[in-house]
């Protein structure tokens, strides 16, 4: 076969709910591309089966040489960046005659914003946003990097839409901590929060943020919070894999265009959407001389920021 095929690769949990929704997205993202004659397995580098193993097997015993992987995390974080590379390394030195390109985490992307406020707006259930924060809670990491773009996401999320505000938290590894998050949201006057956890699946994390939530509401009835669903098996999430895969394979390995206002239609940015840059003045420019007019020229390209 020539059309390398997608190898998910999710870290794993112990939770038999999260297990099954990779097990069940893997098949969304198999049918999705099946009129392409795209192959498509997935497994776990720990925690739990499908391993990584048994997927690369299973796709080397179906004549494919050299895999596409797409890891299945939200930021890249240890997970992305050594141990899922480390372990399709070790399947390329148990069997040589393979090999892969390795594509991007998949956030932070515009799809996974739009599925975050899909979330809120079903917590909300139709109710006016006047007064409500958001407290986007994400895995928690010892990798800064991966901590940044959760709060990268969290401003993301914030505009353009009509929450007073959002701020970020984690569930474990990092800080503020969920309480800790729900405390800031009320000392800065919310009297709604919708926690909005930043999860693919299910699994002992996103039912901890549940858990400590609702606590939180508990102990301060001037609150009151409300929990949104995590991210999910969905289309739209299957379309970003989709969309990394095909990176992957073609070298567009891009910076952060994903939310680049100019690249890509971002609410209440709408205006900037394929606009034309114009190159700053800067005085010491061979091409900007003295005793003239300091109009400049139009770069009719986008530009990524």
């Amino acid at each position: 076969m020539n059309v390398p095929p997608v190898l998910l690769v999710g870290h794993g949990t112990v939770d038999a709910t999260g297990v099954a929704e990779f097990v069940a997205f893997t098949g969304r993202v198999r049918r999705r591309l099946a009129a392409e004659g795209i192959d498509v397995d997935g497994g776990f580098i720990e925690l739990s089966q499908p391993t990584v193993h048994e997927a690369w097997t299973a796709l080397a015993g179906r004549s494919h040489t050299r895999m596409a992987a797409v890891p299945m995390v939200l930021v890249a974080a240890g997970h992305a960046k050594g141990d899922i590379p480390a372990a399709l390394q070790r399947e390329v030195l148990r069997d040589p005659a393979t090999s892969y390109v390795f594509g991007r985490p998949l956030g932070p992307h515009p799809v996974l914003q739009e599925l975050l406020d899909e979330r809120i707006a079903a917590a909300l259930n139709g109710e006016d946003c006047t007064g409500t924060a958001v407290l986007l809670v994400g895995r928690g990491s010892t990798d800064p990097d991966a901590n940044a773009e959760v709060c990268k996401v969290a401003r993301l999320l914030q505009e353009g839409r009509p929450y007073d505000f959002v701020e970020p938290a984690f569930v474990s590894l990092a800080r503020p901590d969920v309480a800790t998050g729900l405390a800031r949201c009320r000392a800065l006057g919310a009297r709604r929060v919708v926690v909005a956890p930043y999860f693919l699946f299910d699994g002992v994390l996103p039912r901890r943020v549940v858990e400590q939530s609702l606590a939180f509401g508990v102990e301060h009835p001037d609150v009151e919070v409300r929990v949104a669903d995590y991210l999910g098996d969905c289309d739209e999430l299957a379309g970003l894999v989709v969309e990394r895969y095909r990176e992957a394979l073609h070298g567009d390995i891009r910076m952060n265009c994903d939310t680049c206002a100019y690249r890509v239609l971002l609410p209440g940015f709408e205006d900037k959407l394929g606009a034309a840059q114009t190159p700053h003045h800067h005085p010491d420019d061979p091409a900007h001389g003295h005793g003239h007019g300091h109009g400049h020229a139009r770069v009719d390209a986008v530009v990524g920021e």
